[in-house]
């Protein structure tokens, strides 16, 4: 293990360069949004949402290049902390804390999830989850949803911590990570589980246990971690969520996941769970994602374990900023997994480039499950935070196909604003330059995809020769030859019709002088 952990280091790349990516603010107006989320619709990818503190929502059908935005009202009211995911089927949930009038309850006494069904334009009133007093405060909520073939598809899990009495300093007053669950589209939900085995206490610090992000497998399992006064924790659930299992331990986070950033002071370092469901050659493959300072207050960094057994084992944390300056600050992490590519990609903020408090935003991106990792600048200039102000908890980020859109808040004077970046990796088969394979010929990804019964692939040759395009399943078996035959140079264009094969993931292979590339497509009926 130790050689494998040395070798993981050793094969460590990483490049800093000058932000290449368009920047686009989100936000029109100015009422210092910060807290943010945002979440890709897997069965329309032009449409993206994003959500911020308090009750802010945003919604884009053009890739992120332009927005709408809105204020999300609730009968149960509305207290930030926003989650957001879509289902396979394209619904959109909006996850926040509540603010109900004092006849109600108590002040975030319960979460909302809130619903759209047409992208983020308009939304349901609502669902209370979790109202259980005389424990009185629900917080820091986090929603997943099921994309698998499974038969928990299209479920929605909601993890959160419950406080007996928030920031208590009562040693009778606990803190616990609490779990629930929808399977008919967020109108009724599970009665609340607990699945930490041991609880924190209640002053909302590192002491307390939290940060408890939901990440559904590719059989529907699903894994959570979260932050305790003992390390990084993590439980799993194979039944959809009725039983979890025994904590397991699974990294250390010194001095705990609350510290201070200059320019910002309390900082956030809970954190992230994401698996890979993709059809790589890593699926199944769990992640860890959290940041900590256990190299010292200035020097925090951002750190990724795996597990590639079920989360039974995980290996020694690793820098995913690698061997960048090593008293500067990387903070406020969070990490996706592209579920078609299987790329891991994890956002921060960072240091290693300025001077002072001026912070940019970089990405981590990791093409083999982890093992190595590439890091670039994604923000156009950098901003000074004032810690005056409050500049929120988290950043976060979603990738689907190769569309990547990290997104953050910045500070400009006192005036916070969210950005994100419009990344693209480019058509299946296309290295990075745009240069052809080897094999000479550019494959491109389908369209459209997400499809219905049928869709087009194109792919151009360069020289002419015997070309085979094929179609697969996930268990690797034919389900469509859509050419085998000798073509002329040039763009072609094969339709495939899916006829009575079932909703699911396929891959398509071209395949052409001895050279291969693959693209994967989701089936929706």
């Amino acid at each position: 293990m130790k050689a494998v952990i040395l070798l993981m280091c050793v094969l460590f790349t990483f490049s800093v360069s000058q932000a290449q990516y368009t920047n686009v603010k989100i936000n029109k107006t100015n009422n210092q949004p910060e807290e943010v989320a945002i979440a890709i619709n897997p069965a329309n990818p032009l449409n993206i949402a994003a959500g911020a503190n308090i009750n802010n929502y945003y919604y884009s059908f053009d890739s992120g290049k332009s927005w709408m935005e809105g204020r999300l009202s609730s009968p149960y009211g509305v207290w930030g902390d926003p989650s957001l995911t879509f289902d396979a089927a394209g619904n959109l949930y909006y996850a926040h804390l509540s603010a109900p009038p004092e006849s109600l309850g108590y002040w975030i006494d319960r979460m909302v999830v809130q619903k759209s069904a047409d992208g983020g334009i308009s939304w349901s009133p609502g669902i209370g989850v979790g109202f259980n007093p005389p424990r009185r405060n629900q917080d820091k909520e986090w929603i997943s949803s099921d994309w698998t073939q499974s038969k928990f598809r299209n479920n929605i899990y909601l993890s959160w911590t419950q406080f007996d009495r928030y920031g208590s300093t009562l040693p009778t007053d606990s803190s616990r990570i609490m779990f629930s669950r929808s399977s008919d589209g967020g109108e009724n939900w599970s009665l609340p589980v607990v699945i930490s085995d041991s609880s924190g206490d209640c002053r909302d610090s590192s002491n307390t246990v939290e940060g408890a992000v939901p990440a559904v497998g590719p059989e529907g399992e699903i894994y959570i971690s979260w932050a305790s006064p003992s390390g990084i924790k993590f439980d799993k659930s194979l039944d959809g969520g009725v039983t979890f299992g025994r904590d397991i331990y699974a990294a250390s986070q010194p001095g705990g996941w609350d510290f201070d950033i200059r320019g910002i002071d309390r900082c956030n370092g809970m954190p992230v769970t994401v698996c890979d469901i993709s059809n790589s050659p890593y699926r199944g493959n769990i992640y860890i994602n959290w940041s900590d300072q256990r190299n010292g207050y200035g020097n925090t960094d951002v750190f990724i374990t795996r597990s590639t057994d079920g989360g039974i084992s995980w290996s020694k944390a690793m820098k995913v900023n690698g061997n960048i300056s090593s008293d500067r600050d990387q903070f406020f992490t969070w990490a996706t997994i592209d579920p078609v590519r299987g790329h891991i990609w994890v956002v921060y903020y960072d240091r290693s480039t300025t001077q002072g408090t001026a912070t940019d935003v970089f990405i981590s991106k990791s093409t083999d499950g982890g093992e190595t990792f590439s890091t670039f600048k994604v923000s156009e200039s950098s901003f000074t935070p004032d810690s005056s102000v409050f500049f929120g908890d988290y950043t976060n980020i979603a990738a689907y196909d190769g569309k990547v859109y990290p997104i953050w808040m910045r500070m400009d004077g006192k005036v916070l604003s969210i950005f994100t970046a419009l990344i693209d990796e480019g058509p299946v088969g296309v290295e990075s330059q745009g240069r052809l394979m080897p094999g000479k010929f550019f494959l491109y990804q389908n369209y459209p995809n997400p499809f219905n019964s049928s869709t087009t692939i194109d792919y151009s040759l360069s020289v002419a020769g015997m070309v085979r395009l094929t179609v697969y399943d996930t268990l690797g078996k034919v389900v469509s030859v859509i050419s085998d035959e000798f073509q002329e140079a040039g763009m072609h264009s094969a339709k495939f019709d899916a006829g009575s094969l079932p909703s699911g993931l396929y891959s398509f292979r071209l395949q052409k002088d001895g050279f291969t590339s693959s693209g994967k497509m989701l089936l929706l009926k």
